[in-house]
């Protein structure tokens, strides 16, 4: 009997890992490759001569409503000069950048036919962090200025805990996520299970996405913090239902759990140790017991409301 239970298991595991081979040999095969224009670069060496051929090349980004003369005096500001000469020399080679773009975009054409990715345009946003990787059409804008390192002097002022936003590594995990956020309906409930969802469905959108991508970067967490909540998931998860969380419409429990911090809030001597958006991850997790339970795409995860996904999704943490 035992022997009969192990060759089923051994063949379930082999069909499984047959299945992920030939859909990641079909993805590799899609002709999608990432194009990158280096908008930074031909604004800064433009003069005022060839300044209208690059609004015509450019017009999403050289808008009609702002004069020449805010372009130019822009260009020749000395604080926006610092800023063009530190992206150079960060990003002198964008191969690997290229790279890592071209395989998200194979992704997105996979999941998602009707997409045309391809089209990379890299800016200086002068550290709009609320700019940093835009997906938008068959476009991706990417302010590079916002990725020099954690280290860089332009970031002095951030809080540490956000510091590892400004890491190269970062922007594909963003451009990813601002896909998802496009694709997932936002919840019309305020209760704290929606959120947890619709974040967990967008952290699962990462990873299908990004599947090279270790799920650590994904959370913006650190390999400690990922440490913890892996290993403190069935106390959060406890905590949420002892606490009556889950249908609870406080939108404390947003800043509390949910939104990036330095530590999430239980208002318990764990804070210290644990980190933030503990809720983020506990909704991805809801979201992938579902997706294993249940025979869906991603487009139609995207649009599944929360209470079905947590009543179908069989999850149970593991204690």
């Amino acid at each position: 009997m035992k022997n009969t239970f192990y060759l089923l298991f051994c063949s379930l595991f082999f069909v499984a890992c047959e299945k992920e081979n030939t859909v990641r040999d079909e993805i590799l095969a899609i002709p999608v490759e990432a194009k990158i224009e280096r908008f930074d670069q031909e604004f800064m060496q433009t003069t005022p001569e060839s300044f209208d051929r690059l609004k015509q090349k450019y017009p999403y980004l050289l808008t009609a409503s702002t004069p020449d003369s805010v372009w130019f005096k822009k260009k020749n500001d000395s604080l926006f000069g610092e800023l063009y000469k530190e992206t150079q020399n960060k990003f002198k080679d964008v191969s690997e950048l290229q790279k890592e773009l071209s395989l998200l975009f194979k992704h997105i054409k996979y999941y998602f036919p009707n997409e045309n990715p391809g089209k990379v345009v890299t800016v200086l946003s002068e550290v709009d962090i609320m700019s940093r990787a835009i997906y938008a059409d068959s476009i991706a804008v990417i302010s590079l200025d916002t990725y020099l390192g954690k280290d860089h002097k332009f970031y002095v002022d951030f809080d540490s805990y956000t510091l590892g936003d400004f890491e190269p590594n970062r922007i594909v995990v963003d451009l990813a996520e601002h896909f998802a956020a496009q694709k997932i309906a936002a919840p019309q409930e305020r209760t704290f299970i929606s959120q947890m969802i619709y974040w967990g469905k967008i952290m699962y959108f990462k990873e299908q996405l990004l599947p090279e991508v270790n799920d650590a970067l994904k959370m913006n967490y650190t390999a400690e913090q990922m440490q913890w909540i892996q290993a403190n998931e069935a106390q959060v998860w406890k905590y949420f239902v002892e606490s009556k969380y889950l249908y609870d419409n406080d939108v404390k429990l947003i800043a509390r759990f949910i939104q990036r911090a330095p530590f999430s809030k239980f208002y318990l001597e764990l804070d210290q140790e644990s980190p933030g958006s503990v809720g983020v991850y506990i909704g991805w997790q809801i979201v992938r017991s579902y997706m294993k339970n249940n025979n869906v795409t991603l487009q139609e995860l995207a649009l599944k409301d929360a209470k079905t996904i947590f009543d179908e999704s069989k999850y149970k943490p593991k204690k």
